[in-house]
């Protein structure tokens, strides 16, 4: 029987109770009440991972440890999961526990990149031999149900997953705490950065931005036909405009990048710098945060970009927090030309009423490869 949306304190509790724990992975918007329970009340229990692949290898680390993982992504995550479910979980019979949100589930409105994948989510895990049924939202057969699951774990050892639909999980309200300067406070939002990193640069740059705010914000403010909107494929819009740049070495190429798509393909960075002589400006936006999905932070304060850049052979790399330092790095870049990272650091927030992008995904690949063509 249905008893409304489940409390995070009260799924986190029943987790922990019943000795799962720690808890991993990539934060969606459905369970981010859950990453703000165990962030607020445990957070020695939670590790942040930069992609969904990563969170399965590092749960399945904890078994061999003893311990019993939970992995929480979502379900758009779930193909950086088929390697380590597939040849590391089930060949080394390393159970984990899922929490899999249902984004796109059929007859639900949603966002068109989960479409597919929402369709095909429950089949997915069934192929890969998860077992998986739907999260209840009544914590009595919750328990009853983490039963069944880790008795399922223990006799196969294959992992299991519970499918996590939109609400099922309530807003989480953490305890009070005493007020905190707000880091960053001085620095750009990233609507005002994307601004003057546009009117910078030479407007007839292809400009490939990566998947939500950012596009958003671009779409909103900036729309242009040499503009590229990713929706979707969380990491792969550097590696977009790195394949569009090896082909028209005639044009300037940029790429709107986040902190936490960055970090989910970080290898993306190496190819680049491989092609170091290929007219990439590699825009990095870092408010070190995953901030579509309620603000859960990612790695990035820990993390020297630059160096990272510079070590895997791009020309020339720059840091900046202001406005001037901004527009110098865009202006720097597309004078001498070359592979360039520019992390520029940025406050969170946005427009409240910011709104999805107007272009349909395939209009705006249309209209972007007529703008090439020309």
């Amino acid at each position: 029987m249905s008893t409304g949306p489940l409390q995070a304190r009260t799924l986190v509790e029943l987790l922990r109770q019943q000795g799962h724990g720690p808890f991993t992975g990539v934060p969606c918007s459905f369970l981010g009440p859950v990453i703000s329970c165990l962030e607020a009340e445990h957070p020695q229990e939670y590790v942040i991972a930069a992609n969904e692949g990563e969170a399965v290898a590092l749960a399945a680390g904890a078994v061999l440890a003893g311990r019993r993982p939970v992995v929480i992504l979502q379900n758009s995550g779930l193909g950086n999961t088929v390697n380590p479910l597939t040849s590391l979980c089930h060949t080394l019979r390393l159970p984990v526990l899922l929490l899999v949100t249902w984004r796109g589930r059929p007859g639900r409105p949603d966002e068109p990149q989960h479409e597919l994948m929402g369709r095909i989510t429950q089949d997915m895990l069934t192929s890969m031999g998860v077992r998986n049924e739907v999260l209840p939202d009544d914590p009595a057969l919750l328990a009853e149900r983490l039963d069944v699951a880790a008795e399922h774990m223990d006799t196969t050892g294959l992992p299991f997953a519970f499918i996590v639909p939109k609400g099922a999980v309530a807003p989480y309200e953490a305890p009070a705490a005493a007020p905190v300067p707000a880091a960053g406070s001085q620095l750009m939002k990233r609507a005002e950065a994307i601004g003057h990193i546009v009117s910078a640069m030479d407007p007839d740059t292809l400009l490939v931005a990566t998947t939500g705010k950012t596009a958003r914000e671009l779409e909103h403010d900036w729309d242009r036909p040499q503009n590229l909107y990713v929706v979707g494929s969380m990491g792969c819009a550097s590696s977009v405009a790195l394949g569009v740049a090896l082909h028209t070495p005639d044009r300037r190429v940029a790429v709107l990048d986040g902190d936490g798509a960055a970090l989910m393909r970080l290898e993306a960075m190496a190819t680049i710098g491989r092609h170091a002589d290929t007219d990439l400006c590699h825009l990095l936006l870092d408010n070190e945060s995953y901030e579509s999905t309620g603000g859960q932070p990612t790695a990035s304060a820990g993390v020297d970009f630059a160096a990272i850049a510079a070590a895997c052979g791009y020309r020339a790399t720059h840091d900046v927090r202001d406005a001037g330092a901004l527009r110098a790095a865009v202006l720097r870049a597309q004078q001498d030309g070359g592979a360039h990272l520019v992390r520029v650091r940025i406050a969170s927030g946005s427009d409240p009423n910011l709104g999805r992008p107007a272009l349909a995904p395939p209009a705006s690949a249309a209209r972007f490869k007529e703008a090439i063509a020309r």
